[in-house]
């Protein structure tokens, strides 16, 4: 027979991710997407990033004796392993990583997939569940039939439409990680500021310093972060690192509702990786734009 009269079939797609997409088991269930963990170093002790450490362990940890955690990219061959159980199946893997600009896990990833062939890798350009965003996107495009190399390249075309952002009531972890100035965290407490942050060409900047309580704050960054967007409606997250009032969360939620129209909104909590940065009390609203 030529190959002409031969029919191919196409691989079934695995989508995968690191674990600073944060997304909760709950969805990673629902939408059939498998993470791959960045490791938790604080003193001697050693965990997987959302196993048997939280953000609110390494906050009590903080608070009793001043040290923060470290997070390390995932290795070559620790992706090796994680993919080749995959495509020793005969699947095809499209597969996120946070910005290649805050870890070398994209670059390593790469190698792996070079390496095994049938593994197509996505640099999200995002943190959080900014990737969480494409992965559902991409799990979704997967259960609509498209092939893996075709699904990879839809995501990176939508890196600019996902819209990542979070306010911080404090500084102080920020500069206890030596990302700012002990000057400017400093100066930024003493006049009750929270900054806010946004992904920008694969980087956390800040683009605002808001005043106030970090509850008041709140309710001014989801209406500023909203307005005069055409937010796609099938999911919003509201992402926190954990600390952050059940009431005020409510209240979050019904002005999202009233300020835009939305299908879903999704509850989760920032990891370690990012909630070693941002300290207790972050809050961000993530998604993508049409």
């Amino acid at each position: 027979m030529t190959d002409e009269g031969m029919s191919f079939m196409p691989k079934p797609v695995v989508i995968t991710a690191d674990s600073t997409c944060d997304l909760s088991q709950e969805l990673l269930d629902r939408f059939d997407i498998h993470t791959i963990p960045l490791t938790i170093t604080l003193g001697d002790d050693t965990f997987l990033d959302g196993q048997g450490f939280t953000p609110l362990d390494m906050y009590a940890r903080y608070r009793k004796d001043g040290t923060l955690p470290k997070t390390s990219a995932v290795g070559v061959q620790e992706f090796v392993d994680f993919f080749a159980q995959y495509t020793e199946q005969g699947c095809a893997v499209v597969h996120l990583d946070i910005s290649a600009e805050l870890s070398n896990s994209y670059n390593a990833a790469c190698m792996a997939a070079a390496e095994l062939g049938g593994v197509y890798v996505v640099d999200t350009r995002m943190l959080s569940t900014g990737v969480g965003l494409l992965a559902i996107e991409g799990a979704e495009c997967r259960d609509r039939g498209m092939e893996a190399k075709e699904i990879a390249q839809h995501l990176r075309s939508l890196t600019d439409k996902v819209q990542t952002s979070f306010v911080l009531d404090t500084l102080e972890f920020m500069w206890k990680g030596g990302r700012c100035s002990g000057v400017a965290a400093l100066g930024a407490n003493l006049l009750h500021l929270k900054p806010g942050l946004e992904m920008r060409d694969g980087k956390l900047t800040v683009y605002k310093k808001y005043r106030g309580s970090i509850n008041s704050v709140y309710k001014q960054y989801v209406k500023e972060r909203l307005a005069g967007r055409k937010v796609r409606p099938a999911h919003v997250f509201v992402t926190e690192s954990g600390e952050v009032d059940e009431v005020v969360l409510e209240e979050i939620y019904a002005l999202i509702r009233e300020t835009i129209p939305v299908k879903e909104i999704h509850h989760t909590y920032a990891g370690c990786t990012v909630s070693t940065h941002c300290g207790p009390k972050t809050l961000g609203i993530l998604f993508l734009e049409e």
